[in-house]
């Protein structure tokens, strides 16, 4: 498995692409090989997936495994690609493209074109397009191996250097990630999720096998990139126009077809990583106070309401299903930006929270939050996706747009008091023997709502919870002068070991004063 917290670290730093010219004048560059032209439009590609679910799967055939095996982590990371060569270098785009070369963890290649005037060419990987040690098993591969993924450097010209500076890369089955305004890395998305945690079947990761990159006009700040996607069980056709702003905003529009029946199909998914934080204190786990790339789920539903979910380590696989009809937005974020909760050179104080913002109507359907249990930062152990209601069958189209926005904050902040800590501990009071079966939990909010409350009114917290009961309930503000600041603290009493479904938010009177806490509790006692 993939060391992800060194990939990362790399993937910021390294180059890796070869250049595409042709005959036309945006493209005046001949460094590099390129295919015969074939016409191409979206439409087109969506024909072509919609073919393609009509006939069995043919995976993705790897050049050479047995040397591809060989280009191991270290391997890898040798291999830089030759940024004079990058497409675009000298324009037209803003934004030049480099590539990712095939290794062990990537040995499915992509087929990378460029397309100009509605002709298509494939950019023909060359070994001579990266700089490598002459000894590199990367020299044995054969002529038009492929490439593993893509990512766009910085803009030509701006305040960063553009050969050591990107801001999306795509690498990986349909994975790929952007960076917020507070430049890096973190979480990432995918094209499309099947059958994640689905008890007694394995999960399916389909493939980006296609790539297109439009040329835009001189001086645009967006990008626009076509993939096809394939897979056992589904194909699909998608185009991502990028702009690069203070945060990265995606426009997304697939059209996907099925192979075969899928018994959970998880649209617009997130991935991320969350070990622990300040909820729980496990006593020496690791040597930081934090290790996260996102803290919390927030939902904006269909009705409005705003809601905040923050994400647990497991005990084992969970899955929880938000059922919603046409939500306004979702998102994995990372709310605490305080370096000293980390105190990590990997700055998870500056990682990006990504927002989706579904276009048209989604119709009936449930956020879901997959949450798989860790020992590690290195792994990905949260999945949440929007899932529709009917089930998906062999032979059904399916069509969506959304908007993706990395940023550091979403991009909508509600109004109401937001959470910004859940703290858990032993439950009881301070100084007497504490009973067992008993939970304490400290929920911290802060807004404008809270600091407009008259003079000596305290806010009133709204509690349920699916079992147990709730004792020596306590509203405070908290004592750090910071206006609007407010905590809310009660314990639960339960027995047993299954999950609590927990809720609570703060109002004065009829006036709801805050989002909605949600908190799935695993007792261990």
């Amino acid at each position: 498995m993939i060391n992800r917290r060194r990939f990362l670290q790399t993937a910021t730093a390294t180059a890796a692409l070869a250049a595409q010219g042709f005959s036309g004048a945006a493209l005046a560059q001949q460094a590099l090989k390129t295919g015969a032209p074939a016409p191409f439009s979206f439409e087109d590609l969506k024909k072509r997936a919609q073919e393609m679910a009509r006939s069995a799967y043919v995976a993705p055939q790897s050049p050479s495994p047995e040397i591809l095996y060989q280009i191991d982590y270290d391997a890898h990371g040798k291999i830089r690609f030759k940024t004079d060569l990058a497409l675009w270098a000298d324009g037209p785009s803003e934004f030049p493209v480099t590539f990712f070369h095939l290794g062990r963890f990537f040995q499915k290649p992509v087929r990378m074109h460029v397309v100009e005037g509605g002709q298509a060419r494939e950019i023909i990987y060359d070994s001579d397009y990266f700089d490598m040690p002459p000894d590199s098993p990367a020299r044995k591969l054969p002529d038009n191996s492929g490439f593993a993924g893509f990512r766009f450097q910085e803009a030509r010209g701006g305040k960063l250097d553009w050969r050591k500076n990107d801001w999306v890369a795509f690498l990986g089955a349909s994975y790929f990630r952007a960076i917020g305004e507070l430049f890096q890395y973190g979480l990432s998305a995918r094209g499309l999720a099947v059958d994640v945690a689905v008890f007694g079947k394995n999960e399916e990761f389909p493939d980006f096998t296609h790539v297109y990159f439009e040329t835009p006009q001189p001086g645009s700040n967006t990008v626009t990139v076509y993939a096809l996607l394939d897979g056992p069980s589904v194909s699909g056709a998608y185009r991502f126009v990028m702009q690069r702003a203070a945060s990265v905003i995606m426009d997304i529009e697939s059209a996907v077809y099925m192979r075969q029946d899928v018994s959970r199909l998880g649209l617009a998914p997130l991935t991320s990583m969350y070990w622990y934080s300040e909820k729980a204190k496990t006593t020496a786990i690791d040597w930081r106070p934090e290790i996260h790339d996102s803290d919390g789920l927030a939902m904006w539903t269909g009705t409005g309401e705003r809601i905040w979910r923050p994400l647990n380590n497991p005990p084992r696989i969970i899955t929880s299903a938000f059922t919603d009809e046409n939500p306004k937005g979702f998102g994995l974020l990372q709310r605490d930006r305080n370096f000293d909760h980390y105190l990590d050179g990997v700055y998870y104080d500056r990682r990006p929270s990504l927002w989706i913002e579904p276009q048209g109507t989604w119709g009936r359907g449930s956020i879901q939050l997959v949450e798989i249990p860790t020992d590690d930062e290195i792994h990905d152990n949260i999945v949440v996706m929007w899932v529709p209601s009917e089930p998906v069958r062999a032979g059904q189209a399916i069509e969506q747009r959304y908007r993706m926005h990395w940023a550091a904050e979403e991009p909508y902040p509600t109004p109401l008091a937001r959470v910004v800590a859940t703290r858990l501990g032993n439950g009881g009071q301070a100084g007497t023997a504490r009973p067992k079966g008993v939970r304490k939990f400290m929920v911290e909010f802060i807004g404008q709502p809270l600091t407009k409350l008259p003079s000596g009114v305290i806010p009133k917290p709204v509690l349920s919870a699916s079992r147990g009961e709730f004792s020596n309930i306590l509203t405070e503000a908290v004592p750090n002068n910071v206006p609007g600041h407010w905590r809310t603290q009660f314990d639960l009493t339960v027995t047993g070991t299954e999950p609590v479904e927990m809720r609570c938010y703060l109002r004065n009177e009829n006036e709801v004063l805050s989002e909605t806490w949600l908190y799935q509790y695993h007792p261990t006692f």
